[in-house]
């Protein structure tokens, strides 16, 4: 005999043009959390060879420099100013501000449009 209860696939490319701003903002909120928590190593490997070695700091300008390099600085930059702008909503959430469906969708477009500000504006003075 088979389970008719067994969980179904759903296929996230589908549902997301159907889902709320609200969702979206929410899973925005998780990957860059994971893109953030991936860089940590390689940020505190740069700070102590930086701190260490002389020549290193001076290596890496050099490096920094480079154009590819800058993308990846200004994409890291992004995702942290986004974290930060969707974390400070969701603390407001869970001190049970903004959580009728009006306001949430609301401060959902003001986190998105006020991280896209922020990160244009540093993006451009990272350039």
């Amino acid at each position: 005999m088979q389970n008719k209860l067994r969980p179904k696939f759903l296929e996230l490319f589908t549902l997301a043009p159907k889902m709320a701003i609200t969702a979206k903002v929410s899973i925005l909120h998780r990957i860059s959390g994971f893109l953030l928590f991936l860089s940590i190593p390689c940020m505190i490997y740069i700070l102590h060879k930086s701190l260490t070695q002389p020549n290193f700091y001076s290596n890496m300008y050099t490096v920094m420099s480079l154009p590819l390099i800058k993308i990846l600085y200004v994409v890291l930059m992004a995702a942290f100013i986004y974290h930060m702008c969707a974390g400070v909503r969701f603390l407001f959430l869970d001190m049970d501000k903004g959580v009728e469906i009006k306001t949430a969708k609301k401060t959902s477009y003001i986190v998105l449009v006020v991280s896209l500000i922020l990160s244009i504006i540093l993006g451009v003075l990272i350039w």
